[in-house]
C-alpha cells in the first residue's frame, strides 16, 4: 500500500464537446422558405373553397318567398303600353360554357310550362342585342334575361329559385299571352330563325343600273324571324 501521500494525482476529466452548431446554408433556407408558401398556398385554397360553398349553399326557404313575393308585387299592375309577352335574351354560341348552361336551362323550364315564348337569340341577330342594352341602359349584360309582362323578371337564377318554389308557374299565368304555345316549330325546327328568300341568305341583293346592294329584309347573317313562330307569340 502507498501513504496517501503518494499516491497519484487525479486524472483531469476531459472538457465536455460543445454542443455544435448546424450552419444553414442557402438551400435550407430556400427549402423553408418554400416549405412556408406553400402552407399559405393550402390556407388560400382552403379559404377559396370555403367561400364558394357558401355563395353556392341553396337559398333559404324563406329568402325564395320573399323572392317570389317581390316579383308578384312587381307583375300584379304592369304599365298599359307594356308588351306582354314572355321575352327570353339568351345566346346559342357556346364560348363561354357557363352562360350557355344557363340559358339552355332557363329556355328549358320556360318551355316546360308550355307557354309561348318570345325567344331573342343575341347570337343570331345583333339587333336583339342592342335592343337588350337600351333596354338595361348598359352595354355590358348578362345572358340569360326574362321579362314578363314588360318588366324584367331576372337572370338564371331568379328564374330557378321561382321554378322550385312553384311561383313561375302563377307569373307565367299572369301574363295574357299564356295560351296555345310552347310547341316546337315545324318550320324553323326552334331556330326561331330561317334563311331570308330575298337574298337568299347571302344578305345581299342586285339592283338593275345600281349593282349589289345590301338586303334589307333580313339581318347581317342574312336570316329573318321564321314567321310561323311570330304568329304564336
Amino acid at each position: 500500500m502507498w501513504p496517501p501521500w503518494i499516491s497519484s494525482p487525479a486524472r483531469a476529466e476531459p472538457p465536455a464537446a460543445a454542443p455544435r452548431r448546424r450552419n444553414f446554408s442557402f438551400k435550407d433556407v430556400e427549402k423553408l422558405l418554400r416549405e412556408e408558401e406553400e402552407e399559405e398556398d393550402q390556407r388560400g385554397q382552403n379559404q377559396k373553397i370555403l367561400h364558394q360553398f357558401r355563395r353556392k349553399r341553396t337559398p333559404s326557404l324563406f329568402h325564395r318567398v320573399l323572392v317570389s313575393t317581390s316579383f308578384l308585387r312587381a307583375l300584379k299592375s304592369p304599365p298599359p303600353t307594356a308588351d306582354h309577352a314572355i321575352v327570353v335574351y339568351f345566346t346559342s354560341l357556346r364560348v363561354v360554357r357557363r352562360t350557355f348552361d344557363d340559358c339552355r336551362t332557363v329556355r328549358s323550364i320556360l318551355r316546360s310550362l308550355r307557354a309561348p315564348i318570345d325567344e331573342r337569340d343575341v347570337s343570331m341577330d345583333s339587333a336583339f342585342l342592342e335592343e337588350l342594352q337600351e333596354k338595361f341602359g348598359t352595354k355590358k349584360v348578362s345572358l340569360p334575361r326574362v321579362l314578363v309582362g314588360g318588366r324584367y323578371l331576372g337572370g338564371a337564377e331568379e328564374v330557378r329559385q321561382l321554378h322550385e318554389c312553384g311561383e313561375l308557374k302563377k307569373l307565367i299565368g299572369r301574363s295574357p299571352a299564356l295560351g296555345s304555345g310552347g310547341g316546337h316549330c315545324q318550320v324553323c325546327d326552334g331556330h326561331r330563325f330561317v334563311v331570308c328568300d330575298s337574298c337568299d341568305g347571302s344578305h345581299k341583293v342586285y339592283i338593275d343600273k345600281i349593282g349589289f346592294r345590301s338586303c334589307s329584309d333580313c339581318n347581317l347573317n342574312g336570316l329573318i324571324r321564321c314567321p310561323n313562330c311570330s304568329k304564336t307569340i
